[in-house]
């Protein structure tokens, strides 16, 4: 150091001493290291904290966001759930298949909308290429069948049930095929083919509207998922369908997949336990199919019929068929235009109706259960005697009885036998001017509409099946709202007429036309010829074949009116669980329990004695009593339609038939016999020949169609191998039901 600095120095300090400035430095530089020692501290604590909160409550978060770009999540549909009998017999499974399927965005990206690539599929699979070009086309307003009704984030089918060889080629030589694989996909199975297919339904893509408008289905949307679109797969889609798994996959960048990160596997649907019986089904099905050709060899027009089997004590359907029918397979795979369109063709039957819970007809005779209810509530002596003439004059015109025919003084129990139409004009009249005639009292009782609403007709029964009809039950509130809304049109016709009717039939068109005529001026008005007809289950009366058929359940069972229900329970897959539905009462029957039985006692003499005598002519009614009545509904344009409703036995009901086919003739002739056929095979009998009678020929009662010939009360189950045993048998080894 300098001589001068030193003495700079020594200067300074010997100055502060002079002024009594302190020596601080020390005690500064202790604060400061302590200051930086609590600031280290507290920022070692922050980053400590932050590390916790990183590591522990995020760290399945940021687990996830570090898995993001190395992994692959994929959905994993559910195994569907099967659709079995009472018995356990498969009526819907599953069956799995080799499908070429084609990802629509990667054609589209394609520099000519993957027209090459799928030329090239065509070529390989050997089908046309316009084939496959229209299965990829979007379904549109104006696109025809076939199309994708599916979602476009879907994988769309190109090819089902492909051969291992062929798809093989194409797996191999990707780079040729963008957009196009091959994978085992589940298919619907129909082992019975056509039978039941109303009722079971089938099942369709997801369409885009679906997958944004349900959140179930976006959640769980696996890409090749499809839903319910009719019968019970619709009604039950949630429950059949199951639950999705899902499938991480460890995957590099490019694109290589290293293994399973983790995985939750898929839960399987509910096995759907039906009420219906295969055997009872397959045999009213066919009994119809018989009813039909047998009318139209005697040259009546009809094509169709329906018909329905239900268990009087729970309103379970047994059987319910169709006709015309359709194969529901033809769903799988996309459906052509072809195809699309007879479905839906009047020329074809409309085959995609049933016509069992939506064909509306007049019932005819098989009516007046409850029009003679009607009377009896209204005053009529159950015990008294009426006139059943040939004709009556009622209402300025006169009503004939079927054929002509009269039957003098009969009971009311004779009325329902020989089905005298004229006792029951006279029913329909009296409650008519009771009422007021076409002048009505403010409140008019409309005993024959009411007591109708309270036999289940005039609304939907219920039952699990989408888009059943209500029938119609016309009242005085009724006909005001229809002629407003049809008055217009009415006043037109009056004035031009059927000139496209005219042309094949001119007294048809007049006809036609004076009714218009008759309908603008003052259609709104309650005619007598309007209750007369309602009497005898014509006129406007509609009603469908299940409402009868619950209608006639009910007078068997004691006056419940039941919901019909075609499910009876669910089943897991490994048979585990077990879920039993209930029978739903929806009313009783509006009759006192006297009128009820004479009820019953006039139906059981029909067929030994009534109108439906010819059809049960050697039945073995002494061993199975059949309680029934025929009808014979008339329509103006059209030949007679025939009916016949009945349960059995008699005196210790069972089940409840009802067969119907339009313009097949007469319910004795036509509708009797086919319900015959479906308590001969229910009941096993064998060598009953309708004229036979006696002891020739005697009929025979064999095996039954189920066991006991009783619906089961127990539930199939599932055994420990996955297979459906039925509900009679307790072990765990024998045949299978499924």
């Amino acid at each position: 150091m300098s001589p001068l600095r030193k003495r700079y120095r020594l200067a300074s300090r010997r100055a502060r001493r002079e002024a009594g400035v302190p020596a601080m430095r020390g005690a500064h530089t202790r604060r400061g290291v302590l200051l930086a020692q609590a600031l280290v501290l507290v920022l070692f604590a922050t980053l400590t904290a932050r590390m916790w909160y990183m590591q522990v409550p995020q760290a399945d978060h940021y687990h996830e966001l570090a898995l993001a770009s190395h992994t692959q999540k994929l959905i994993v549909p559910a195994v569907r759930g099967k659709i079995l009998d009472s018995q356990g017999r498969p009526l819907v499974r599953n069956r799995t298949e080799l499908t070429v399927t084609a990802d629509f965005h990667t054609l589209l990206n394609q520099p000519d909308d993957g027209a090459a690539v799928l030329r090239r599929v065509a070529e390989v699979l050997d089908v046309p290429f316009a084939e496959l070009r229209d299965r990829v086309r979007l379904c549109g307003p104006d696109t025809g069948r076939p199309c994708w009704p599916g979602s476009p984030y879907q994988p769309i089918p190109l090819a089902e049930d492909i051969d291992p060889r062929v798809a093989l080629q194409i797996m191999e030589r990707k780079t040729e095929f963008p957009g196009i694989s091959a994978q085992q996909m589940a298919v619907r199975d129909y082992p019975n083919g056509d039978m039941a297919a109303q009722m079971l339904g089938y099942l369709q893509p997801i369409t885009q509207e679906e997958f944004e408008a349900r959140e179930e289905l976006r959640v769980q949307f696996s890409g090749v998922d499809q839903v319910g679109r009719d019968g019970l797969e619709y009604v039950y889609d949630d429950r059949l369908r199951g639950t999705a798994g899902t499938r991480t996959l460890a995957v590099t960048s490019q694109g290589g997949v290293n293994g399973v990160v983790e995985e939750t596997p898929a839960k399987p649907g509910m096995h759907l336990v039906t009420s219906i019986d295969q055997k009872v089904q397959r045999i009213t099905e066919d009994a119809l199919k018989a009813g039909v050709e047998r009318a139209r060899a005697e040259g009546r027009p009809t094509d169709s019929g329906a018909a329905v089997v239900l268990d009087v004590r729970t309103g379970n359907v047994i059987a319910m068929a169709s006709l015309p029918t359709y194969d529901p397979s033809v769903w799988q795979g996309g459906i052509d235009q072809a195809t699309y369109d007879q479905l839906l063709s009047e020329d074809a039957g409309e085959p995609l109706t049933s016509r069992a819970l939506q064909g509306q007809y007049p019932p005819g005779s098989t009516f007046k259960v409850s029009s003679l209810s009607a009377a009896v509530r209204n005053g009529a002596d159950l015990n008294g005697t009426y006139s059943c003439p040939g004709s009556v004059h009622l209402g300025n015109r006169s009503w004939q009885n079927f054929e002509g025919g009269g039957h003098g003084s009969v009971s009311l129990h004779k009325a329902i036998v020989v089905s005298c139409n004229t006792v029951f004009y006279q029913f329909g009249y009296d409650t008519w001017l009771q009422d007021g005639g076409t002048s009505p009292k403010d409140d008019p009782e409309e005993i024959m509409a009411e007591t109708a609403r309270g036999f289940g007709f005039g609304e939907p029964t219920g039952i699990d099946l989408p888009h059943e009809s209500s029938g119609r039950i016309p009242d005085r509130q009724w006909k005001q709202q229809y002629w407003e809304d049809t008055r217009e049109q009415s006043c037109r016709r009056a004035e031009k007429g059927y000139p496209e009717v005219a042309e094949e039939d001119p007294g048809h068109a007049a006809y036609l036309k004076r009714a218009a005529h008759e309908h603008c001026l003052d259609g709104n008005r309650w005619r007598a010829g309007d209750a007369i007809n309602f009497a005898i289950g014509q006129g406007d009366v509609l009603v469908t074949p299940l409402q009868l058929a619950r209608a006639y359940a009910a007078i068997a069972n004691g006056g419940t009116l039941y919901e019909p229900r075609v499910a009876r329970g669910f089943l897991s897959a490994d048979g585990t669980r077990v879920e039993e539905l209930e029978p739903v009462k929806a009313g009783t029957l509006p009759i006192d329990d006297r009128t009820l039985e004479y009820l019953q006692r006039a139906l059981t003499q029909v067929p030994k004695e009534g109108t439906a005598r010819g059809a049960f002519d050697g039945f073995p009614q002494d061993e199975v009593s059949i309680a029934g009545k025929t009808g014979t509904a008339t329509m103006t344009g059209s030949e007679d339609s025939a009916w016949f409703a009945s349960y059995a036995p008699a005196d210790d009901p069972q089940f409840a038939v009802v067969a119907m086919l339009p313009e097949a003739g007469t319910g004795g002739v036509a509708a009797a016999p086919v319900v015959r056929e479906i308590y001969e095979g229910i009941y096993g009998i064998s060598g009953s020949t309708p004229g036979e009678g006696g002891d020739k020929g005697k009929p025979k009662i064999g095996e039954p169609a189920m066991p006991g010939a009783a619906p089961p009360e127990q539930l199939p189950r599932v055994r420990p191998d996955g297979t459906v045993a039925p509900p009679t048998d307790t072990g765990d080894s024998g045949d299978s039901a499924d």
